[in-house]
Order: C-alpha cells, then structure tokens, then sequence
C-alpha cells in the first residue's frame, strides 16, 4: 500500500470550498422548495453526481498518477456499494415516522451534513491510528470479515428509534410536536421552543450513519491509507446517496442478493488486510475483485427467481406501521 499521501493543506481546503458550494446549489438553488423527486429527477441527479466523481478521479490521476487513481476510484466504489446497502434502513426509517415524501430530500440533505463531519472525525482518528500503530490495520481486516459474517448470518431486526439512546437524550430536554410542520424543525409555541418529529427523524438518521461509518470506513482502509482519497471518495459516495435513494427507493427490495456481494467484498478486503504483511495486492486487482463481486450479486438478483419464502433484505427489515408519534 503507498504510504505517500498527496493532500496538501490548499488541496484540503479546495476541496472543503467545493463540497460547501455543491451542497448550498443543491439547497439553495436547485431544492429551495420541499418537493417529491421523481425517478427522471432523481436519475439526472445520479448522473451528476456520478460525472462529478468521474471528473475528480481524472484529476487524481492527472496530477498524481493511475496509483491514486485507482485507489480512489476502488474506494468509491466500494463506499458507494455499502451506501446503496443502507438505502434499505433509510427506507424503513422513513416508513417508520410516516415521512412525507415531499421531506424526505430535506432530510437526506441535512443527514448528509452531518455524515460529511462525521466521516471526517472518523476517518481522522482511522488514520491517526494506523500512523502510530500498524497492527490497527489487523484489527481493521477482523472487524470487516466479522461485519461480513453478521451480514450474512444476522437477523435484520427493523428499525427502532424508541431504543436509541441519543433520541432519548433528546426527549429529556425538548419536547415534540404531534405532526409535521412542513420542513421546519423547530418552533416557538407559547413561548416554549419545540422540536417536529423531523428532527427526531433527523438523529435516527445521524447515529444510524454514523454505525454505519464505523463498519464501512474499515473497507477502504485495504485499499489505501491516504487520508485525501479516504475521504475524498467517501464524501463523494455520500452526496450522490440522495439521488440514488429516489431512484432506487421503488425496487431495492429485488436486489435480494446484494448484501451477499457485499459481505464477500468486505470478507475479501479483511482479508486483504490480514495477509498483507505477506501478500500484496495490486489495487487493479482489488478494483476488479471488488467490481465483479458487486456485479455478480446484481445479476443474480435479475437472473435467480424469488423463493417463495421471501429472502429480501427488505421483507425482513419491514417497519411497524404507524405515523410519527409511534416513534415517540
């Protein structure tokens, strides 16, 4: 694995100014008002985000070589596989709370912020660790074919916001409106501030992000231990998620076998990890692993019928019925 990292201090900073700008077009301009995206909207959007990922990783291997080129370009699409597993809880969360569809940009959006910062600390502590001891990435390789494992062979148990600790904090100091109040989060009643059942949807989306980060950010350290294209492809695997969301969102469920691909990806960068003081492996070849792992899972979906007994990842995750106050 190269140990030189290419991110200057201007680069950062380049880099920290494009994602603040994409993100205020995004809301300010292109999404100033709450509507529900279509699948044509959403399709546009994945293409945009896409070519923009294209486009960065051209300059990467422009200005430091097909190295890092295809490091980053492995780690997006590993980071934007894992994403496109987690579309499956989001849908639940949203079914959970009775989210209006005409919010649920709004919320992604936000849930994006907030994963962006959180990936940062992350991926910062990641690689603080690995500079000062090594044998982290040993313990990296284990947590992944462990997180392979419980893919596998763990029961999906649905999503239940009563348990989370952070939303039960939150209860403690604020309290929630009945209903919706448009894509507002907060309010003043009787000169009380109050909090829409949105933001309680907004932390159950954080935190969940957040195990999230702490199971997938493990995957790209096989790939490289750069903290610019770490995060770099990170951070570009999230902004296209929304839009991958909507034009997902309606038949997810039929990629039954995805999670299957996923954990034999994870399973193989774990072990990557563990056998690389011995073995090393170019990261063309991690790139065409990971690429046929992803696209034989895919196509397995398409090709093998449904058993009756249901195998999707969806059945299984299915959201109690109820409105948001039930989330309370």
């Amino acid at each position: 694995m190269p140990a030189s990292n290419v991110g200057s201090p201007l680069l950062w900073g380049v880099f920290a100014a494009f994602v603040i700008l994409v993100m205020v077009l995004d809301l300010g301009v292109f999404h100033r008002r709450a509507h529900t995206v279509g699948m044509k909207e959403a399709g546009a959007w994945v293409f945009v985000w896409v070519s923009l990922a294209i486009v960065f990783n051209l300059g990467v291997w422009f200005y430091f070589g097909s190295g890092k080129a295809l490091e980053f370009l492995t780690g997006y699409l590993i980071e934007l596989s894992l994403s496109v597993d987690n579309l499956f809880v989001f849908i639940a969360i949203f079914s959970y709370f009775a989210v209006p569809t005409s919010l649920y940009h709004r919320v992604l959006f936000w849930g994006i912020v907030g994963a962006i910062v959180m990936r940062a600390a992350v991926i910062g502590v990641g690689v603080a660790l690995v500079d000062r001891f090594q044998f982290v990435l040993y313990v990296f390789g284990a947590i992944l074919i462990w997180t392979a494992y419980k893919l596998v062979f763990s029961k999906q148990e649905g999503v239940h916001p009563e348990r989370n600790p952070v939303v039960k904090l939150f209860r403690k100091f604020f309290p929630v409106t009945d209903s919706y109040e448009g894509s507002r989060l907060f309010l003043r009643r009787n000169g009380r501030l109050w909090a829409t059942p949105l933001v309680i949807v907004l932390l159950v989306v954080e935190t969940t992000d957040l195990v999230f980060a702490l199971d997938s950010i493990p995957a790209i350290f096989g790939v490289t231990t750069d903290p610019f294209i770490i995060y770099t492809s990170n951070v570009f695997a999230i902004l296209g998620l929304r839009a991958l969301f909507f034009l997902l969102a309606g038949f997810i469920t039929y990629f039954r076998f995805l999670r299957y691909g996923l954990a034999a990806v994870l399973a193989f960068i774990g072990c990557k990890l563990l056998i690389m003081k011995w073995v090393h492996m170019p990261t063309g070849v991690s790139l065409a692993v990971v690429g046929s792992l992803l696209a034989l899972s895919v196509i397995a979906s398409i090709f093998i019928p449904k058993r009756l007994s249901g195998e999707s990842r969806g059945a299984e995750g299915a959201p109690p019925g109820g409105g948001p106050a039930q989330g309370r």
